[in-house]
């Protein structure tokens, strides 16, 4: 029986769902749809996949090392440790991150080049399973007789979002396989309509099914650039705390490239398995509002609205009311600190909105108002000049890091839970209700012993009150930075 090896990229930022969506806590790390972030939807999807012709070898995950500790937990969370965990220093794009994994699985521990890797990006929406497991088989049979697999998606309309992939002829003894004859970017409407009339044409996926020794191959064959540097990089890589971590300064020097264009528009080997699985890569507010229920008005509420004389648009309210009055076909998003209004056929553009709150500075496009850590998080609740009030959340058994600030003083009160305190020598524990003040330069620690979530409620008080303003001594999820 073969094994397949689910590798989940999870690496993207996810600019085009702001201001839910950002750098620092991206839409593969929401949930969008259920109960389950999109990372989690993923692992589930590829380890329950519904087939008797396929076993199936824990996760292998790539993603930013910014999420490393959220990945883990969400994995975790849902049952299923991974293999491994790749960490990449900065983005490269699928074609290096992809090749971390192939070697892995090629060169590791227990090296088998023959290794199937099913590749997967983390936040997209897959909703007949029996259809994806059913295409999972074909191109497993593929990947095995040495073809580099994409997925094909049966188009629902002349969608301009996608790229798409022309269909050359069957392959033999290969059902419901089928050469690829060209790979096509992003149409315009008029050469989309042409592609559903032709018929041979479906949507790229951004899924590929191949064997790990035959990817790597097929890299050096074409990109030995890439090959060399990711090769460099992982077999100088470290490992802390559970994570792999490729040799930052080597992994930099690989270009940035999709597996796109470095491999599978050049080689002669590239197959497509075409199926209508009720795939979204969940790349706009549009493509959410179609996913998600509509109410009798053709609208996708969540939260707390109210839409009078609305209609056919996306509507949601993540911290207060919101009510919205005789529109058809807008997206309203409305989070602590920023609210999106706009046409849903203008949904592309949302990353120009990031772009230029990038390039203003502003912290909208980087981060929530709630910041994940892995000790737990914290959430700024309101600031004037000199001061800013925070609620930080530390989970059971978790601790911050032993730090101290130049510039400011804080006063911790408890909330909820019971906390653990080091102020300088001493060491002792509060309840609800009892505080502590921390001058500035004195070594502290803020730690949660108990089974409960600890909950405080920190003033912070001086004249810079940076994030950057932290020196630790002693952290036991090995940051450097804050």
């Amino acid at each position: 029986m073969n094994i397949i090896h689910p590798v989940i990229l999870s690496g993207g930022s996810g600019s085009r769902l702001w201001p839910l969506s950002r750098e620092a806590y991206p839409k593969q790390l929401l949930p969008l749809q259920s109960g389950h972030t999109m990372l989690q939807e993923t692992v589930l999807r590829a380890m329950q996949l519904p087939t008797s012709r396929l076993a199936l070898a824990a996760p292998l995950l790539v993603c930013n090392q910014e999420h490393r500790f959220l990945v883990r937990e969400q994995c975790q969370a849902v049952g299923h440790n991974p293999a491994a965990i790749y960490l990449e220093p900065a983005g490269r794009n699928t074609a290096p991150a992809i090749a971390l994994a192939a070697l892995h699985l090629a060169a590791g521990e227990q090296p088998d080049p023959d290794a199937l890797m099913l590749v997967m990006p983390a936040d997209h929406v897959i909703q007949n399973r029996l259809a994806f497991a059913k295409a999972v088989e074909q191109a497993a049979t593929a990947a095995s007789a040495g073809y580099l697999v994409t997925f094909g998606i049966t188009p629902e309309g002349p969608e301009t979002g996608y790229g798409y992939i022309r269909s050359g002829a069957a392959l033999p003894a290969l059902p419901g396989v089928e050469s690829v004859a060209q790979f096509v970017e992003k149409p315009d409407s008029e050469r989309a309509r042409q592609f559903l009339v032709e018929g041979n044409y479906s949507w790229n996926s951004g899924m590929f099914l191949f064997t790990a020794g035959n990817y790597l191959q097929q890299l050096g064959k074409y990109r030995p650039d890439i090959l060399n540097a990711v090769t460099r990089a992982w077999q100088q890589r470290s490992s802390d705390l559970g994570f792999s971590r490729p040799d930052s300064d080597a992994f930099l020097l690989s270009p940035s490239d999709s597996i796109d264009y470095a491999v599978m528009q050049a080689t002669d080997k590239a197959a497509v398995v075409k199926a209508d699985m009720g795939w979204s890569d969940v790349g706009s507010w549009e493509s959410l509002w179609r996913l998600a229920p509509h109410d009798d008005k053709g609208n996708a509420i969540n939260g707390d609205v109210l839409a009078l004389n609305t209609s056919n648009s996306y509507l949601r309210s993540e911290s207060r009311q919101l009510s919205v009055i005789g529109l058809d076909h807008v997206a309203v998003v409305e989070t602590r600190d920023a609210v999106l209004v706009m046409d849903l056929n203008a949904a592309q553009d949302v990353k120009k909105v990031v772009d230029q709150l990038r390039k203003q500075g502003r912290a909208e496009s980087l981060q929530n108002l709630r910041v994940y850590r892995p000790w737990g998080w914290y959430e700024e609740m309101d600031h004037g000049e000199n001061f800013k009030v925070k609620r930080i959340q530390v989970n059971p058994g978790e601790k911050i890091s032993l730090q101290l600030h130049h510039h400011r003083a804080e006063h911790w009160v408890v909330v909820c839970g019971q906390a653990t305190v080091t102020v300088g020598e001493e060491v002792k524990d509060l309840e609800v209700n009892q505080s502590v003040y921390i001058p500035p330069l004195a070594m502290h620690r803020l730690e949660n012993r108990h089974d409960t979530v600890l909950q405080i409620i920190e003033v912070q008080s001086g004249s810079y009150l940076g994030e950057d303003d932290i020196v630790r001594f002693e952290d036991k999820y090995q940051r450097h930075t804050s």
